[in-house]
C-alpha cells in the first residue's frame, strides 16, 4: 500500500472514531438530561447545563464537519446519502445545537429545583412526528418548556438515525 493511500485510510478512520466518540458523548448527555426529567428531584442545574453544553458543542457545524467528506466506511454505520442530502443533514445538526442552547438557557433560568415551567403540561402535544420538527424562531423555542425542547431534540436524533444510519 502506498503512503498516500495509507494516510487517507488512517485519516478516514480517525474521523470516524472522533465522530463516534462525539455522538456517544451526546447520547450520554441526553441520558443525563432524561434522568433529571424522569426524577425531577435529581435535577442539578450545573449538571443539566453541562450535558446541554456537551450536545451544543458537538452538534451544529462540528457534527456536520465530521461528515464533510466520504461518510461511508467499514468502521461507520453512516449511509452515503448524507453527502447527497447535505442540506437536510446540516439542518438537523443545527437543530440539535439550537435545542441544546434552549436547554442550557432553561437551566440557567432555573438554578435551584426543576420548576413546573421546565416541564411539559399533561396532554401537551410534543409536535414532531416521523420527520421531526424544526423550530426556526428562537423566541418560540425559548418560550417552550425545556422538556418539550428536549423531546424535539430526541426526535431529531431519531429522525437523523432513521434517514442517515445503517442498522
Amino acid at each position: 500500500m502506498e503512503w498516500t493511500t495509507y494516510w487517507k485510510l488512517t485519516a478516514r478512520q480517525d474521523v470516524v472514531a472522533v465522530r463516534q466518540a462525539d455522538i456517544k458523548a451526546m447520547a450520554a448527555a441526553a441520558k443525563t438530561i432524561a434522568g433529571m426529567f424522569k426524577d425531577p428531584a435529581s435535577y442539578k442545574s450545573a449538571e443539566f447545563r453541562l450535558a446541554a453544553d456537551t450536545i451544543r458543542d458537538k452538534s451544529g457545524v462540528v457534527l456536520s464537519g465530521h461528515f464533510a467528506s466520504e461518510a461511508a466506511s467499514a468502521q461507520s454505520k453512516a449511509k452515503p446519502n448524507i453527502l447527497e442530502e447535505r442540506e437536510r443533514f446540516d439542518r438537523m445538526a443545527n437543530d440539535l445545537r439550537d435545542y441544546a442552547i434552549a436547554l442550557d438557557a432553561a437551566a440557567e433560568k432555573n438554578p435551584g429545583a426543576m420548576t413546573a415551567g421546565m416541564r411539559m403540561k399533561p396532554g401537551e402535544a410534543m409536535g414532531g412526528g416521523p420527520f421531526g420538527t424544526h423550530i426556526s424562531s428562537e423566541r418560540v423555542l425559548s418560550a417552550m418548556p425545556a422538556e418539550h425542547a428536549f423531546h424535539l431534540m430526541l426526535q431529531t436524533c431519531t429522525t437523523c438515525h432513521a434517514r442517515f444510519r445503517m442498522e
